[in-house]
């Protein structure tokens, strides 16, 4: 029965992944402003973005293959436990999110461009899930650090509503970044350590491709 239920997961997500709204975000008109709003500050200082996609597992294997990003560390924001586990975080009573720190260098990638990335990363339309992955620590985040990532990241959300990218409204959250508590260590590079596990097999791999295509000209 166990084998079966993992199997039948890794097909949901697998579907979610092939459903095609990746293909929509990249091809709608708030996209490619997104995605072509380069930097060209050469005095700009090491910046970071904060943002919540599901399983941070995924995410971070995502925003690691980006020129510009120096750094990408998972951890967990948003809640009222200090120092909180995993297994804490799981249970969703902490109220923290799964989320990737990604620290990038802005005179090369943009947060725009960033912004872009995480759109595409995920299903921003699941309220508290991603695929089979079900619970508040999965919620579509992004934890803003400034007046100007708040403002850019509500802007593009209440675009991308007005030109219908998706089938339904955008649930992503917005909220001011908190305290960052790092995840513990075994789950920091986790693609690149573990990729041989049927997870990053399956389910990482397929997400990381179609990432990949999409943003094939941004890539390390």
């Amino acid at each position: 029965m166990m084998i079966k239920q993992v199997f039948l997961s890794i097909f949901v997500l697998l579907q979610l992944v092939a459903c095609g709204q990746k293909s929509r975000v990249a091809e709608s008109t708030t996209f490619q402003q997104m995605n072509q709003n380069n930097s060209n500050d050469n005095n700009a200082h090491s910046a970071v973005a904060t943002f919540g996609a599901g399983c941070f597992w995924c995410t971070e294997a995502q925003f690691q293959q980006l020129k510009g990003v120096s750094r990408v560390v998972s951890g967990y924001m948003g809640g009222s436990t200090k120092n909180p586990s995993y297994k804490e975080v799981c249970t969703g009573s902490t109220g923290h999110a799964e989320v990737t720190n990604v620290y990038y260098d802005p005179s090369v990638i943009s947060f725009d461009e960033l912004l872009a990335a995480f759109f595409v990363s995920h299903d921003p339309t699941q309220l508290n899930r991603q695929g089979n992955d079900i619970g508040t620590q999965y919620r579509s985040v992004v934890f803003y650090h400034d007046a100007e990532q708040k403002e850019k990241a509500e802007g593009y959300i209440k675009k991308l509503n007005e030109e219908k990218v998706y089938p339904s409204n955008i649930v992503t959250e917005v909220s001011a970044a908190d305290t960052f508590y790092a995840a513990e260590d075994y789950h920091q590079n986790y693609y690149n350590q573990n990729g041989s596990e049927p997870y990053c097999h399956f389910v990482i791999q397929p997400k990381l491709e179609k990432f990949k295509k999409v943003f094939k000209d941004k890539l390390k």
